[in-house]
Parts: C-alpha cells; sequence; structure tokens
C-alpha cells in the first residue's frame, strides 16, 4: 500500500488566511511569520497537490482551477479540525444564547461559523434573529437579547466593544451615469426607514454637498434595498460585507458623489456568563479577520491576491 500524502495544517490555514485577507502580506503579519516563511510553505502546498494553485494576473495572482478546488477543501478541513480542538476544550460549556445580528450578515460564514459552534457546543442553545440595526438595539435593550452586532450602538447598561471600522459605500447599478446625468433632478435614493445610521449618513453627506435627493424606495429588508437599487429605481449606501452579484461600489468624485464616513460594527453585550463570553470570543475573534479582510473584496474565489516582490 502506497503512503498517502498528510497536508500540513499550518500550510492550509495559511492559503486560506492569504485569500481571506487578500494579501499574504498581511496573512504573514497575522500569522506572525516572514513572507519568505510563508513563501515557502505555498511552494510546498503545490508540491504536496502536484499542480499550480497560484498563477500570475495582471500585477497580482488569482487561483488556478486546482487553487479553487484546494481551497474549498482547505476550509472544511480547517472547519472540522477547529470544531474538534473547540468541543473538546469546551465540551462541558453550557446555557442559551440569544443573539441578534444585522441582515447583512444573514447569509454566508457567519451563519456557518454558528453552526460550527453550536455542533461543537450541544449543550448551549443558540438562538439568532437577522434584523434592522433598530430593532436589535431595541430588543437588547428589552431583554430579549443577549447579545448582538450592531452598526455603531451607544447603549446604557449595555457592554459595548469596537470590533472594526468599515468605509460606508455608494451602491448601484454598474450602468448608473452619475449626478451629471440626472439633469438638476433630486437624486433618487433607496433607503431603509429611519433611524437608520447608514441613511442619515447618506443624507447629511448629500446635504453638505448641497445635491438635492429624494425617497425613491423604503423596504424594511436589506434583500429589498438590494432588489430595488438592482432594478434601477435609484442608488443606495451599505457596507461591502454583503454586496450582491450585480451591483458595485459607485466611487465618489467620478460619480459626483459624496465622500462617506467610516462606520463602526460593534459587538454589544446585556449579559455575561460562560456560554455568552465564549461565543463573544469566537465573534470577535473571526468578525474582525474576516469582516476586515472581506472590506474590499467582493468574494474570496474572485478576490486578487496582492504579490509580494519575494514571492
Amino acid at each position: 500500500m502506497s503512503l498517502r500524502t498528510n497536508l500540513n495544517m499550518d500550510v492550509l490555514r495559511t492559503f486560506v488566511t492569504g485569500l481571506e485577507l487578500g494579501s499574504f502580506s498581511k496573512a504573514a503579519k497575522q500569522l506572525g511569520r516572514s513572507q519568505s516563511a510563508i513563501s515557502t510553505q505555498l511552494r510546498r502546498l503545490e508540491e504536496q497537490v502536484g499542480k499550480p494553485i497560484l498563477e500570475k494576473s495582471g500585477r497580482g495572482l488569482t487561483l488556478t482551477t486546482a487553487g479553487e478546488r484546494l481551497l474549498s477543501y482547505a476550509k472544511r478541513i480547517l472547519e472540522l479540525n477547529d470544531e474538534v480542538i473547540d468541543g473538546l476544550r469546551d465540551g462541558d460549556v453550557e446555557g442559551a444564547v440569544r443573539l441578534g445580528i444585522p441582515q447583512d450578515f444573514a447569509e454566508g460564514w457567519l451563519t456557518g461559523l454558528l453552526g460550527r459552534f453550536a455542533r461543537a457546543h450541544p449543550k448551549v442553545r443558540v438562538e439568532v434573529r437577522a434584523e434592522q440595526n433598530v430593532l436589535l438595539i431595541e430588543r437588547l435593550r428589552d431583554g430579549e437579547l443577549d447579545l448582538a452586532l450592531a452598526w455603531g450602538g451607544n447603549l446604557d447598561g449595555v457592554s459595548v466593544e469596537r470590533l472594526v471600522d468599515l468605509p460606508m459605500v455608494w451602491i448601484g447599478r454598474p450602468d448608473w451615469d452619475g449626478i451629471k446625468a440626472l439633469g438638476g433632478e433630486p437624486l433618487p435614493l433607496v433607503a431603509f426607514e429611519p433611524p437608520c445610521v447608514f441613511r442619515s449618513a447618506g443624507i447629511d453627506a448629500l446635504g453638505r454637498a448641497g445635491i438635492g435627493w429624494r425617497l425613491a424606495f423604503t423596504s424594511p429588508s436589506l434583500a429589498g434595498l438590494w432588489a430595488a437599487t438592482g432594478a434601477g429605481l435609484g442608488i443606495t449606501l451599505r457596507s461591502t460585507v454583503s454586496l450582491p452579484n450585480g451591483l458595485v461600489v459607485l466611487k465618489p468624485g467620478a460619480s459626483g458623489l459624496p465622500k462617506l464616513p467610516k462606520v463602526a460594527l460593534t459587538l454589544c453585550k446585556a449579559k455575561a456568563d460562560t456560554a455568552v463570553n465564549h461565543l463573544c470570543e469566537i465573534l470577535r475573534e473571526t468578525i474582525v479577520e474576516q469582516v476586515a479582510g472581506r472590506s474590499s473584496a467582493r468574494s474570496l474565489e474572485s478576490a486578487r491576491i496582492q504579490r509580494d516582490p519575494r514571492f
């Protein structure tokens, strides 16, 4: 029987981390390794799989077909590894956690993380609500939630931790022609009903720039905002966390739109026990890594990787 090749877990984590952060230089800093060590790991990984996993694309690097397949497998392997370690180390954690998350995080990696947490800690009951930011804050104040991710957050009697500051961006269809094309007509805006930190920031920025606006569409759901924007009813503003295909970031200046401020993503805790604190720890570490690393990328698979001259 021929011996099987065992993929190195540390090398897989380097590979995935570099893609998540959009740069292997950033991965080197986060993992506490030199760039030359990262380059050596990636070459070793290519030798183990027997195929190139990265290729030059312009001034950067992109995944090959084999690299895309490897990325999918690597994420699954690391998730299982982390689930096993968490489960064995903290298998006695018990209790219930009522978590609120913005609608931006209702799909994708965060829900997968929560599923892994629940499987690793079967004695912890996790209940998750995905709603508008204002509703999450109200439920936290009313004692209906123990923990919430929120945009901003200034709550009496609640522990608020600032995780990361993300840029707000204007979002619209790729064929949106800019302010000048409106011919003096007010800008059609797609937004949540107030209070909304994104809506307020956008209206303030338009006011300072002397740009007239009108409310073209409102919806209580983020999916509704994306649908209205995609249909061309107007433009909206958000972070790039959940930017769907078919919509693009509209750059200030070229589009005639004003610059927008950053928005804080915070972790708000109304209750402190072992289960809540443990979920807090996992969210804190993962949110900062994932959200900060993805804020400028549409997806992991299509992200261009900045090339270090030493690679």
